[in-house]
Protein backbone atom coordinates (compact mmCIF):
# COMPACT_ATOMS: atom_id res chain seq x y z
CA UNK A 1 0.00 0.00 0.00
CA UNK A 2 1.75 3.37 -1.60
CA UNK A 3 1.57 6.03 1.70
CA UNK A 4 0.43 9.41 1.48
CA UNK A 5 2.63 12.22 -0.11
CA UNK A 6 2.89 14.82 3.18
CA UNK A 7 5.14 17.13 1.26
CA UNK A 8 2.85 18.17 -1.45
CA UNK A 9 0.99 19.76 1.16
CA UNK A 10 4.01 21.99 1.66
CA UNK A 11 2.65 23.58 -1.99
CA UNK A 12 0.28 26.58 -0.73
CA UNK A 13 -1.68 24.89 -3.86
CA UNK A 14 -2.35 21.97 -2.34
CA UNK A 15 -2.46 22.98 1.11
CA UNK A 16 -4.91 25.89 0.39
CA UNK A 17 -8.39 23.52 -0.19
CA UNK A 18 -7.05 21.35 2.56
CA UNK A 19 -6.86 23.89 5.17
CA UNK A 20 -10.79 24.65 3.48
CA UNK A 21 -11.99 20.79 4.10
CA UNK A 22 -10.39 20.92 8.05
CA UNK A 23 -11.78 24.63 8.86
CA UNK A 24 -15.71 23.30 9.67
CA UNK A 25 -14.33 20.41 12.03
CA UNK A 26 -12.37 22.01 13.85
CA UNK A 27 -14.30 24.91 14.13
CA UNK A 28 -17.63 23.03 15.27
CA UNK A 29 -15.51 21.37 17.81
CA UNK A 30 -14.52 23.97 19.03
CA UNK A 31 -18.09 25.51 19.74
CA UNK A 32 -19.34 21.85 21.40
CA UNK A 33 -16.24 21.66 23.62
CA UNK A 34 -16.23 25.61 25.02
CA UNK A 35 -20.24 24.68 25.88
CA UNK A 36 -19.32 22.01 27.32
CA UNK A 37 -16.61 23.27 29.07
CA UNK A 38 -18.71 26.52 30.63
CA UNK A 39 -21.89 24.51 31.28
CA UNK A 40 -19.38 22.24 34.01
CA UNK A 41 -17.21 25.00 34.66
CA UNK A 42 -20.36 27.36 35.69
CA UNK A 43 -22.50 24.55 36.88
CA UNK A 44 -21.20 21.50 37.69
CA UNK A 45 -18.04 22.73 39.47
CA UNK A 46 -18.03 23.16 43.39
CA UNK A 47 -17.16 26.59 44.39
CA UNK A 48 -14.02 26.82 46.08
CA UNK A 49 -13.55 26.87 49.54
CA UNK A 50 -11.17 30.13 49.59
CA UNK A 51 -12.03 32.26 46.54
CA UNK A 52 -15.40 31.69 46.48
CA UNK A 53 -17.15 32.15 42.97
CA UNK A 54 -14.74 34.89 41.62
CA UNK A 55 -12.08 31.80 40.95
CA UNK A 56 -14.80 30.19 37.75
CA UNK A 57 -12.95 32.94 35.86
CA UNK A 58 -9.63 30.43 35.92
CA UNK A 59 -11.69 28.06 33.21
CA UNK A 60 -11.48 31.32 31.01
CA UNK A 61 -8.03 32.17 31.67
CA UNK A 62 -5.90 29.35 32.77
CA UNK A 63 -6.61 27.99 29.16
CA UNK A 64 -5.69 31.15 27.42
CA UNK A 65 -2.60 32.16 28.88
CA UNK A 66 -1.64 27.81 28.21
CA UNK A 67 -2.70 28.96 24.77
CA UNK A 68 -0.68 31.92 24.27
CA UNK A 69 2.48 30.39 25.07
CA UNK A 70 2.04 27.43 23.01
CA UNK A 71 0.85 29.10 20.05
CA UNK A 72 4.26 31.14 20.25
CA UNK A 73 6.33 28.11 20.27
CA UNK A 74 4.29 26.51 17.85
CA UNK A 75 4.42 29.78 15.47
CA UNK A 76 8.73 30.14 16.17
CA UNK A 77 8.80 26.45 15.30
CA UNK A 78 6.85 27.42 11.72
CA UNK A 79 9.46 30.40 11.25
CA UNK A 80 12.48 28.13 12.19
CA UNK A 81 10.67 25.81 9.24
CA UNK A 82 10.81 28.96 7.16
CA UNK A 83 13.99 29.89 7.66
CA UNK A 84 16.10 26.51 7.32
CA UNK A 85 13.83 24.82 4.47
CA UNK A 86 12.48 28.27 2.94
CA UNK A 87 9.56 27.41 2.43
CA UNK A 88 6.78 29.92 1.79
CA UNK A 89 3.86 28.05 3.28
CA UNK A 90 5.65 27.73 6.92
CA UNK A 91 6.08 31.60 7.09
CA UNK A 92 2.05 31.92 5.72
CA UNK A 93 1.33 29.59 8.96
CA UNK A 94 3.74 31.75 11.38
CA UNK A 95 1.99 35.05 9.90
CA UNK A 96 -1.54 33.28 10.10
CA UNK A 97 -1.05 32.46 13.87
CA UNK A 98 0.15 35.10 15.41
CA UNK A 99 -3.36 37.30 15.39
CA UNK A 100 -4.72 34.21 17.77
CA UNK A 101 -1.86 33.75 19.89
CA UNK A 102 -2.06 37.93 20.42
CA UNK A 103 -5.90 37.52 21.68
CA UNK A 104 -4.93 34.35 23.53
CA UNK A 105 -2.22 36.67 25.90
CA UNK A 106 -4.63 39.41 25.49
CA UNK A 107 -7.34 37.49 27.04
CA UNK A 108 -5.52 35.74 29.40
CA UNK A 109 -4.17 39.68 30.85
CA UNK A 110 -7.63 40.85 30.59
CA UNK A 111 -9.25 37.99 33.27
CA UNK A 112 -6.16 37.62 34.91
CA UNK A 113 -7.02 41.64 35.81
CA UNK A 114 -10.34 40.61 36.44
CA UNK A 115 -9.20 37.40 39.25
CA UNK A 116 -6.23 39.33 40.56
CA UNK A 117 -8.90 42.27 41.90
CA UNK A 118 -10.59 40.10 44.64
CA UNK A 119 -7.55 37.69 45.49
CA UNK A 120 -5.13 39.94 45.23
CA UNK A 121 -6.77 43.56 45.90
CA UNK A 122 -5.63 45.05 42.67
CA UNK A 123 -6.20 44.64 38.94
CA UNK A 124 -2.61 44.64 37.99
CA UNK A 125 0.86 43.89 40.34
CA UNK A 126 4.12 43.58 38.74
CA UNK A 127 4.44 40.20 39.40
CA UNK A 128 6.83 37.55 37.65
CA UNK A 129 4.37 35.95 35.61
CA UNK A 130 1.87 38.82 34.68
CA UNK A 131 5.53 41.24 33.69
CA UNK A 132 6.28 38.38 31.38
CA UNK A 133 2.98 37.21 30.11
CA UNK A 134 2.91 41.14 28.91
CA UNK A 135 6.24 40.89 27.46
CA UNK A 136 4.49 37.71 25.38
CA UNK A 137 1.57 39.79 23.90
CA UNK A 138 4.23 42.68 22.98
CA UNK A 139 6.18 39.87 21.28
CA UNK A 140 3.21 38.94 18.95
CA UNK A 141 2.47 42.74 18.12
CA UNK A 142 5.87 43.12 17.47
CA UNK A 143 6.02 40.45 15.14
CA UNK A 144 3.00 41.73 13.19
CA UNK A 145 4.38 45.23 13.23
CA UNK A 146 7.62 44.52 11.70
CA UNK A 147 5.60 42.11 9.28
CA UNK A 148 3.51 44.97 7.89
CA UNK A 149 6.59 47.49 8.13
CA UNK A 150 8.69 45.13 5.02
CA UNK A 151 6.64 45.38 1.82
CA UNK A 152 8.76 42.47 0.21
CA UNK A 153 7.24 39.55 2.04
CA UNK A 154 10.40 37.06 2.08
CA UNK A 155 12.37 39.84 3.50
CA UNK A 156 9.42 40.15 6.14
CA UNK A 157 9.51 36.09 6.43
CA UNK A 158 12.98 35.94 7.57
CA UNK A 159 13.08 39.68 9.67
CA UNK A 160 10.08 38.68 11.21
CA UNK A 161 11.40 34.85 12.04
CA UNK A 162 14.27 36.08 13.53
CA UNK A 163 12.10 37.98 16.05
CA UNK A 164 10.14 35.39 16.69
CA UNK A 165 12.74 32.71 17.43
CA UNK A 166 14.26 35.04 19.92
CA UNK A 167 11.47 36.16 21.91
CA UNK A 168 10.70 32.08 22.05
CA UNK A 169 12.72 32.47 25.89
CA UNK A 170 9.77 34.34 27.09
CA UNK A 171 7.94 30.92 27.05
CA UNK A 172 9.77 29.00 29.47
CA UNK A 173 10.21 32.36 31.78
CA UNK A 174 6.42 32.49 31.77
CA UNK A 175 6.32 28.72 33.05
CA UNK A 176 8.60 28.99 35.80
CA UNK A 177 8.50 32.05 37.16
CA UNK A 178 6.87 31.06 39.86
CA UNK A 179 9.17 29.04 40.56
CA UNK A 180 12.23 30.94 40.07
CA UNK A 181 10.94 34.32 41.95
CA UNK A 182 8.66 34.84 45.30
CA UNK A 183 6.04 36.22 42.96
CA UNK A 184 2.28 36.46 44.21
CA UNK A 185 0.90 34.27 41.61
CA UNK A 186 0.02 30.78 42.48
CA UNK A 187 1.71 27.96 41.39
CA UNK A 188 0.69 25.27 38.75
CA UNK A 189 -2.64 23.39 39.73
CA UNK A 190 -2.11 20.41 36.75
CA UNK A 191 1.30 18.94 36.54
CA UNK A 192 2.56 15.93 34.70
CA UNK A 193 4.48 14.91 37.88
CA UNK A 194 2.02 15.37 40.18
CA UNK A 195 -1.65 14.60 41.03
CA UNK A 196 -4.15 17.64 40.12
CA UNK A 197 -4.40 19.96 43.43
CA UNK A 198 -8.50 20.47 41.99
CA UNK A 199 -11.66 19.14 41.91
CA UNK A 200 -12.21 16.49 39.01
CA UNK A 201 -15.06 18.81 37.82
CA UNK A 202 -12.60 22.02 38.17
CA UNK A 203 -10.11 19.60 35.98
CA UNK A 204 -12.54 18.41 33.48
CA UNK A 205 -13.96 21.93 32.66
CA UNK A 206 -10.10 23.51 32.45
CA UNK A 207 -9.05 20.80 30.09
CA UNK A 208 -12.09 20.98 27.74
CA UNK A 209 -11.66 24.40 27.37
CA UNK A 210 -7.87 24.23 26.76
CA UNK A 211 -8.94 21.48 23.93
CA UNK A 212 -11.51 24.07 22.70
CA UNK A 213 -8.97 27.08 22.79
CA UNK A 214 -6.74 24.36 20.90
CA UNK A 215 -9.28 23.81 18.25
CA UNK A 216 -10.42 27.58 17.89
CA UNK A 217 -6.92 28.27 17.09
CA UNK A 218 -6.29 25.76 14.39
CA UNK A 219 -10.04 26.87 12.94
CA UNK A 220 -8.78 30.62 12.42
CA UNK A 221 -5.15 29.92 11.68
CA UNK A 222 -6.36 27.62 8.72
CA UNK A 223 -9.07 30.50 8.05
CA UNK A 224 -6.57 33.31 8.08
CA UNK A 225 -3.38 31.55 6.02
CA UNK A 226 -6.26 31.06 3.07
CA UNK A 227 -5.96 34.54 2.77
CA UNK A 228 -2.75 34.76 3.57
CA UNK A 229 -2.27 32.47 0.32
CA UNK A 230 -4.75 33.83 -1.68
CA UNK A 231 -2.72 37.42 -1.32
CA UNK A 232 0.58 36.30 -1.67
CA UNK A 233 -0.36 33.59 -4.65
CA UNK A 234 -3.00 36.18 -6.61
CA UNK A 235 -0.11 36.06 -9.75
CA UNK A 236 -0.31 31.87 -9.62
CA UNK A 237 -2.65 30.21 -12.52
CA UNK A 238 -4.08 27.75 -9.98
CA UNK A 239 -5.36 30.79 -7.97
CA UNK A 240 -6.62 32.45 -10.36
CA UNK A 241 -8.63 29.88 -11.50
CA UNK A 242 -9.75 29.31 -8.08
CA UNK A 243 -11.00 32.93 -7.76
CA UNK A 244 -12.80 32.65 -11.40
CA UNK A 245 -15.01 29.25 -9.82
CA UNK A 246 -12.58 26.93 -11.15
CA UNK A 247 -10.32 24.19 -9.39
CA UNK A 248 -6.82 23.68 -9.22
Amino acid sequence: MAGINWFKYASPASFYPLAGSMIPWFATAAAVLTVIGLYIGFFVAPTDYQQGEAYRIIFIHVPAAWMAMFAYVVMAGWCAVSLIWNTRLAAMMAQAIAPTGAMWAFIALWTGAFWGRPTWGAYWVWDARLTSTLILLFLYLGYMALRAAIDDPRRADRASALLALVGVINVPIIYFSVKWWNTLHQGASVSLTAAPKMAQAMLASMLIMAIAAWFYTIATSLARVRAIIMVREAHAEWAQRWVSGGRA
